[in-house]
């Protein structure tokens, strides 16, 4: 078997007293296309930060295509792209530039980046407003913006935190042949969602996180199967 994109060994983040991830481990195979699910609070952001950088680790490990993210963090970071949930781009670079510039954080430049960057924006359908702020973009345009600048540095792995959350049905269609795009070229990819249908469409397996402990690890069929995952519908009548 291939070295797993993600290898999470007993994974701990704690906060002061507060233990936010409480000895999570998984693998994310090679080309998988994994969901992690769980309530608000439940650690899923704190993981995927563990695995970006972005969270010091307490205890335990995670490699990136076998890299270590402490050890050999400089290359393991290389491997992954972040497509966060909130938007934090810089508000004084046109979008062309604010994918140029992130290249620039993975060491790339020069005519190569520029060309990957206007492949990017013609492929999310953003080309024309490569000159435009991204404080002039709709609510849409800056999820695929999010997503095209995750893509940047070409990573074989992207992390997606929620990426439909708020987007018009219109749009989480779109969004969602998009990955499922991606996934068949051959990037791996984690995605985050509380829509449970989102999951059952598009996740191989999924993960789900409660009170940061890792409490189911199936794939997907067998946890709809099983009743693991259900929605819930709730009547409200008026009196």
């Amino acid at each position: 078997m291939s070295t797993p994109a993600l290898h999470i060994n007993g994974l701990v983040k704690r906060y002061g007293d507060f233990t936010a991830v409480d000895g999570i481990s998984l693998d994310v195979q090679q080309g998988e296309f994994f969901g992690l699910l769980g309530p608000n609070g439940a650690g899923k952001t704190t993981t995927i930060n563990a695995i970006v950088g972005l969270a010091h680790i307490t205890s335990g490990s995670i490699a990136l295509f076998g890299l270590d993210v402490v050890r050999d963090w400089r290359a393991a970071r290389l491997r992954v792209g972040l497509a966060p949930q909130e938007y934090n781009f810089d508000r004084y670079l046109n979008i062309r530039d604010v994918l140029i510039y992130q290249a620039g954080y993975y060491g790339l430049r020069g005519p190569a980046v520029a060309k990957r960057a206007d492949l990017l924006l013609e492929r999310f359908d953003l080309a024309s407003k490569a000159k435009q702020p991204y404080t002039k973009l709709s609510g849409g345009m800056k999820r695929r913006l999010t997503l095209a600048r995750a893509l940047i540095h070409e990573p074989p792995l992207v992390i997606l935190d929620e990426p439909t959350a708020g987007v018009d049905v219109e749009l989480r269609l779109e969004l969602w042949s998009l990955l499922r795009e991606l996934n068949t070229n051959g990037t791996t990819i984690i995605l985050t969602t509380h829509y449970l249908e989102e999951a059952e469409e598009l996740c191989d397996r999924i993960g789900i996180i409660q009170s940061g402990k890792l409490v189911a690890l199936e794939k997907t069929r067998q946890l709809v199967g099983d009743g693991s995952l259900q929605d819930v519908f709730l009547e409200l009548t008026r009196r």
